[in-house]
């Protein structure tokens, strides 16, 4: 097929090498702007630029979508299809209305649960034990077009955010492909999504990242698997973040919740249950195990954190 491409970040990348792999020709690609990165704030490309780049794809930047400028653009592209896979802009309806089969979308859950931008890490944050990807037909609204094919993804009872996100991203590639194989022999059958189960999974912030130990350990748990691989769940020792990259949950006893039950492995009692902070990392140090942080902090059991 004749696809425009329109999206940025590796999950994207990911998608857009599936279609070139797959013999479709990419008339042109969608991006968001170049972005300073690191330290240094050097200004870098955005993955699926770096692609189409290396391809000779065609590729545009445009800043918005509503000037007439891009509908032009697109008009004059003349795609079979729009692909659309974590672009990061709503889509116009006089673009959404110009290809033969019109604009398709890849979000990573099973809609309409989870629209929005982290719908990966609020599956991990809320304890799913299944998550999977959504194809559908791109109307004006964010994630409530018509669903054409879905396809499920257990997530692992330890699986923090991140490594979830790699095996989604190459289910969605691969689901993607059948979804358009499908859609050009006439064999999908769009589905309305049903607004009564509809949530969303708004972005994450740094500050969202904060647990405590008056939460149950299940909670604390998917909060640090839900937070990893950014911006990391923390609590706070005194006027220091202490981050935990690793934990599991254990056994609690008749203590207060933030109690040390244990140094060697670090246990801390929790409103219910207890968690084994396996993994941490000090505010201003480097990743260390649990117990070697406890162990500088000369915790002993019945200690408070």
């Amino acid at each position: 097929m004749r696809i425009l491409f329109m999206g940025t970040p590796d999950i994207a990348a990911e998608s857009l090498q599936a279609l070139l792999g797959a013999g479709h020709e990419i008339c042109g690609v969608f991006t968001r702007e170049d972005k300073p990165v690191g330290r240094k704030q050097i200004l870098t490309a955005p993955p699926v630029k770096q692609l189409a780049v290396q391809h000779g794809i065609p590729v545009w930047q445009p800043k918005t979508l509503r000037d007439g400028s891009a509908a032009q653009i697109v008009r004059e592209l003349a795609p079979e299809i729009v692909v659309v896979v974590a672009y990061g802009r709503l889509i116009p309806p006089e673009i959404l209305s110009m290809p033969k089969y019109g604009c398709i979308n890849l979000h990573v859950s099973l809609l309409p649960k989870y629209r929005g931008s982290a719908p990966i890490q609020w599956a991990v944050l809320n304890g799913d034990a299944r998550t999977g990807v959504t194809i559908m037909q791109l109307n004006e609204g964010m994630d409530t077009g018509d669903i054409l094919m879905v396809s499920p993804v257990d997530i692992a009872p330890e699986e923090t955010s991140g490594e979830l996100f790699d095996r989604v991203s190459a289910q969605g590639a691969a689901t993607l492909l059948q979804c358009l194989q499908a859609i050009q022999a006439g064999a999908v059958t769009p589905t309305a999504q049903n607004e009564a189960e509809a949530t969303l999974a708004p972005p994450l912030t740094k500050e969202m990242a904060q647990f405590h130990f008056d939460w149950t350990a299940e909670k604390i748990h998917n909060w640090v698997r839900g937070m990893n691989p950014w911006p990391m769940a923390f609590f706070v020792r005194g006027e220091k973040k202490i981050k935990v990259l690793e934990c599991r949950v254990a056994q609690g006893e008749k203590a207060a919740p933030g109690t040390v039950l244990s140094t060697k492995p670090l246990l801390i009692q929790c409103a219910e249950g207890a968690v084994e902070l396996v993994k941490v990392t000090p505010e201003g140090g480097k990743p260390m195990a649990g117990e070697a942080w406890a162990l500088g902090q000369r915790f002993a059991k019945g200690d408070l954190v």
